[in-house]
């Protein structure tokens, strides 16, 4: 049975998977933001391709991801904050992260193995090709960055990506081969990080962009406790990713614990919004008061005269497709299982779970990344 394990291959873990939408690398942050808006998808990935080049392998590449979290990120910079239009006529390049090797071409034919190296490795994102489509058509070379919104063909080939979450959940169908690791708790598995991100409750939500950023690049959140260590939430890339580029406002204007009732599942409540609007006045950030209100990226044009409560109010509305996950922590104990915890983060599509202690202080975080090391170390054993 681990040897039919080890025989599994990427193109296994990659059946019934969707091909991904691109965006091309000459785009701008705006053509980002548009086709962000205009899927159901969180993360975009940006090509560059050289229809010129004779190594037919240095063609197409996909260069890195982008999610509305990254143009939020983006738009509070101090550079950006009197004109965000502008911001959005930036590069697309903008958003990428310095980071190198956060996605990883791989072949079909490599092992699971060799998957679960890339990405202790630090990739976040596999790139795997996948059979075409024939009825599809390759876009034209002339078509605009943002018309990808179906997915497009790179060298004669379509593409899908896999995560930490789709290696973890292929793991968890075959969770009875590793006992008993899995009934293992995590704190003797030495799988609890105290190396996690975290804002006070009352410190200024833009204190925390920074925490923020590295949160979206280590697939975890920053945690936001009061005074005594106590866990309150969380400020979540994830939860911040199903909303839109107006929530760059709330980050400028609002204290972190505010800043977690804003993007709670439901929508912000009216005096909170009430709250970031005078104070953009306030902080004369008139720029971007007017150029959110009248974005022409945003799916719904609005007018200057819009209430800015009623008009956020309506964009996470319609948001309302995508899973929503409010500002409520994940959590578990040092005693949980590896399994429970696994189950957890699964159930609630996060790549970690917060430990805690019994009166709600933060012991740490464990996550996928953590996880991934403790079955790479058993599948070895196994060869």
């Amino acid at each position: 049975m681990a040897v039919q394990l080890l025989a599994y291959e990427v193109a296994d873990l990659c059946l019934g998977k969707p091909p991904l939408r691109s965006l091309s690398a000459s785009a701008t942050v705006g053509d980002a933001l548009a086709a962000l808006k205009s899927s159901d998808e969180n993360f975009i990935s940006v090509w560059s391709c050289d229809h010129h080049s004779s190594k037919r392998n240095l063609e197409c590449v996909c260069v890195g991801k982008v999610c509305i979290v990254d143009v939020i990120c983006y738009l509070c910079r101090e550079e950006n904050l009197g004109s965000p239009a502008l911001a959005l006529k930036s590069p697309v390049s903008v958003l990428l992260s310095n980071v190198k090797g956060l996605v990883a071409h791989v072949e079909p034919s490599s092992s699971l193995l060799e998957a679960i190296d890339l990405i202790l490795q630090g990739a976040q994102n596999l790139v795997v090709p996948i059979k075409t489509n024939s009825k599809r058509k390759q876009l034209p070379k002339s078509s605009s960055p943002t018309s990808s919104i179906s997915p497009t063909i790179h060298n004669g080939e379509e593409f899908c990506w896999l995560t930490q979450e789709d290696i973890i959940r292929f793991l968890l169908s075959s969770i009875g081969l590793f006992s008993p690791i899995p009934t293992l708790s995590i704190d003797t598995l030495g799988l609890i990080s105290d190396d996690y991100l975290v804002v006070d409750y009352h410190s200024p939500a833009s204190s925390a962009i920074e925490a923020i950023s590295r949160s979206l690049l280590d697939q975890t959140s920053v945690a936001v406790v009061d005074s005594e260590g106590i866990l309150i939430g969380e400020i979540s890339p994830f939860t911040l990713a199903c909303w839109d580029e107006t929530v760059a406002a709330a980050i400028m204007t609002l204290s972190a614990g505010d800043l977690m009732a804003y993007i709670d599942c439901g929508g912000p409540p009216e005096e909170v919004v009430r709250v970031v609007e005078e104070r953009l006045k306030d902080k004369n950030l008139h720029g971007m008061l007017e150029e959110l209100l009248n974005c022409p990226y945003d799916v719904e044009l609005l007018s200057p005269t819009t209430p800015l409560s009623r008009s956020w109010c309506s964009r996470c509305s319609s948001y309302s497709a995508r899973m929503v996950r409010g500002a409520e922590a994940i959590v578990c104990h040092r005693w949980s299982s590896l399994v429970a915890v696994m189950i957890q983060a699964i159930t609630h599509r996060v790549n970690y779970v917060w430990v805690i202690e019994d009166d709600s202080t933060v012991v740490g975080v464990v996550t996928f990344a953590n996880i991934l090391e403790v079955f790479r170390d058993n599948l070895e054993s196994m060869i």
